[in-house]
């Protein structure tokens, strides 16, 4: 299922992370493992926050892509389901023929 993940970073855990050069060394490993589709990073609510649309294959592999960025940037992490135009299209032409 395609999720968008969101990921708000504590600010104090981050900066320490930047500092410590772990930052890019989580992101990257996650980044690596799940493959995304795209993956941005900007802010939200004045904290620094990545938005990474992939391919999540099972629920039990949420732990796997949420617990790196908990512990090494205290984040508060959000999966939202979500589909491309091409989903959309199918899903209407599934509903008109109900």
């Amino acid at each position: 299922m395609r999720v968008l993940l969101t990921v708000e970073m504590d600010t104090e855990k981050a900066n320490k992370a930047i500092t410590d050069n772990t930052l890019a060394t989580t992101m990257k490993s996650v980044l690596d493992r799940i493959k995304p589709e795209a993956a941005y990073f900007g802010t939200k609510e004045g904290l620094r926050t990545g938005y990474i649309v992939f391919d999540l294959k099972d629920s039990s592999d949420i732990p796997t892509v949420a617990e790196p960025f908990f512990q090494d940037l205290g984040a508060k992490v959000t999966f939202l389901p979500v589909m491309n135009f091409d989903d959309v299209q199918a899903g209407l032409q599934k509903y008109a023929s109900n």
